[in-house]
This record gives C-alpha cells, sequence and structure tokens, in this order.
C-alpha cells in the first residue's frame, strides 16, 4: 500500500511539473493511419513533446469510440509505452467530419507532406507556428500520404527537408521532428504572452525546458 500511494504521488508531482509546459490548443491529427503501431508511436512523441491531443481519421473503424476503451489496446498501449494513458485520443469517421469539428471549434489547420501539393508549401524551418491561435498538424497515411481533401481544407502544406534517395519520413519519425518545431515555438509563445495576438506580456517569461533532475 505505501509503495502504491508513493507511486501516485510520483505521478501527481511529474503531472503538476509539466502543466505549464503543455501547449494550450494544439492537435496531431492522423488521417487514415494503416498501422496500429505508428498510432501508438505518435501518441507517444505527442505525450512527450507536450502536444495537447490527438484526433484521428478512422474510416475503416480500427479503433474504439471511446478514448478509455482505446487505452486498453495491447497494439496502442504497448507502442505509445503507456502514453496513451495520459493522452486524450478522439476518432472520426472521415476527413471532413475531423475539418468540420475542428472548424467549428475555431481551429486552423496544415498538413504536411514531402509533395508540392497545389497549395501555399513551405519546409519545417519557414514557418511561423504562433500565427493561429487554435492549430492542428495533419499527418497522412503511411501508404498514399495526405489527402486532396485535407490539403484543400487547410492553410498550407510544411515538409521536411530530406536529403537522400528516400525523399519522405515513417510516420513516427516525421510526425517527431515537426511537433518537435511547432511546439517549440508555441511554449517560446506561451512563456512571453498570457493572450493572444502578442497581448499580455509577462514581466519575467516563464521556463521553456524542464531542467533534468540529478541522480541522488
Amino acid at each position: 500500500m505505501e509503495e502504491k500511494a508513493e507511486s501516485k504521488k510520483s505521478v501527481r508531482k511529474r503531472a503538476d511539473e509539466i502543466k505549464s509546459f503543455r501547449c494550450k490548443h494544439l492537435i496531431a491529427v492522423l488521417e487514415n493511419p494503416t498501422d496500429v503501431k505508428n498510432i501508438g508511436t505518435v501518441i507517444r512523441n505527442v505525450n512527450a513533446l507536450g502536444v495537447e491531443k490527438v484526433y484521428v481519421v478512422d474510416p475503416r473503424r480500427s479503433l474504439p469510440d471511446d478514448w478509455q476503451d482505446l487505452r486498453g489496446q495491447k497494439g496502442v498501449f504497448k507502442t505509445s509505452v503507456s502514453a496513451v494513458k495520459w493522452t486524450f485520443v478522439k476518432r472520426f469517421d472521415s476527413t471532413d467530419e475531423c475539418f468540420d469539428h475542428l472548424e467549428k471549434m475555431g481551429f486552423k489547420s496544415i498538413v504536411t507532406s514531402p509533395h508540392v501539393k497545389g497549395k501555399a508549401s513551405i519546409f519545417l524551418h519557414e514557418g511561423d507556428y504562433t500565427v493561429h491561435h487554435k492549430l492542428a498538424v495533419w499527418f497522412g497515411s503511411e501508404a498514399t500520404g495526405i489527402s486532396d481533401i485535407a490539403v484543400e481544407r487547410s492553410e498550407m502544406c510544411v515538409s521536411v527537408p530530406t536529403f537522400g534517395m528516400i525523399e519522405s519520413l515513417n510516420l513516427g519519425t516525421s510526425s517527431g521532428i515537426v511537433l518537435y518545431e511547432v511546439a517549440k515555438q508555441r511554449r517560446g509563445y506561451q512563456s512571453r504572452y498570457r493572450l493572444r495576438g502578442r497581448r499580455g506580456e509577462r514581466a519575467t517569461p516563464l521556463p521553456t525546458v524542464i531542467l533534468p533532475q540529478l541522480d541522488g
């Protein structure tokens, strides 16, 4: 009993430590992922990088509707290294349904792709990801990439520069790289300002990293 109480205390302490570092109004969206293991990997990235939520467009209904049921799925739980316990995940039947929900909540979307999709297209390091108060970052299917519908309904297309014979990255890697940059910028903004539009500047900026604890 004492060990369980101490474990809960440790979890609560960690939750309090990371609270101010979470990126508010930042959602990662997975469109039609084909591998459950990749979903778990992205959930782990999302949790580790301080992204607020994960949405999954799942037309094959491979995931349960209820988040609590998803937390019990062995494949997702294992590959997320239990991060699914601490990360809010919501599924949608279609891309349009997800966009409708996001737009109703005031979110703007950007999509990721190694190819120019007939939309404003930038490299990851060129973007300012603090412009929109509420932002959803979309990642396409491992097999077919981002859909035309998602491109049409998004603000712009973002790509990670590559320099090898293979010009695309797997979903786990690309989501980690992209979300790190986006979250870093937005965390920096939250550190300096309390309100949108660069208003409410703080007299003393908040820290943007959690310093590692020394052993012993």
